[in-house]
């Protein structure tokens, strides 16, 4: 581990508690504050800004742990690892609402321990990173001085920025999760025939293309409207 992490523990059982804050240190991270209740993780929480909670699910008192984690979840990201000795359905069914990023029987050992952290830790930072990634990108897209309409493999538009609000004549909540030529319907400006759906270009050629400059496009309300229409297919790594 070459970073610190820091740790909230919230479990009613004092020995068990303590035994859990020593593993923890032990193994390297730190841990800010150790609690019983699920007031208090709360507010540490709040106070602390942990970056993982070990959750104990069946703690005494008005709130247990799924209770607790879905309130930490109004206002933080911060992971969470549920501790459980047992289990009934229906607790663990409200568990999985919460999203927890891991489930660890007790007893468990050091080792489990920590490769349950260290995987939670690792994911719940690429998701930040992947959400910081797509404010970014959509800030620029929406800044972006050209017409920007994005579709799904099946041609279902998913972004449609303000420039392609304005060049159609759609608005957004109109154009979104309807199909790319219901809502950007082009024609050959010489021969007035329809051109090819853009999406099915894009993924048939599989790269950057452009059309015919002689391209029209007719708005929403009928008006022709010369454009350049560039597309290109986003490709999923993994495929």
């Amino acid at each position: 581990m070459t970073e610190e992490i820091k740790i909230l523990i919230v479990e009613d059982n004092a020995i068990i508690a303590i035994d859990l804050q020593n593993t923890l240190i032990k193994l390297g991270y730190t841990v800010p504050a150790v609690v019983s209740s699920g007031e208090e993780a709360i507010n540490k929480v709040k106070e602390n800004n942990p970056d993982l909670v070990l959750m104990d699910i069946n703690l005494y008192g008005e709130m247990d742990g799924v209770e607790a984690a879905s309130k930490i979840h109004t206002f933080s990201d911060t992971p969470i690892i549920y501790l459980t000795a047992y289990t009934d359905e229906k607790t663990l069914e409200r568990a999985k609402i919460t999203e927890a990023y891991a489930y660890i029987l007790k007893p468990f050992n050091e080792r489990e321990l920590q490769i349950n952290i260290e995987i939670a830790f690792y994911k719940n930072r690429m998701e930040k990173e992947l959400k910081d990634s797509r404010k970014w990108l959509h800030a620029a897209l929406y800044s972006i001085g050209d017409a920007v309409i994005a579709t799904d493999s099946e041609g279902i538009i998913k972004l449609f920025n303000p420039f392609a609000q304005a060049l159609t004549g759609w608005k957004e909540e109109e154009a979104l999760n309807m199909p790319l030529g219901t809502i950007f319907n082009i024609i050959n400006g010489d021969t007035g025939e329809k051109v090819e759906d853009p999406k099915a270009k894009a993924i048939r050629e599989g790269t950057f293309y452009g059309l015919a400059c002689n391209t029209i496009l007719i708005g929403k309300d009928g008006w022709n409207i010369p454009v350049d229409v560039i597309g290109s297919p986003i490709k999923d790594d993994k495929k």
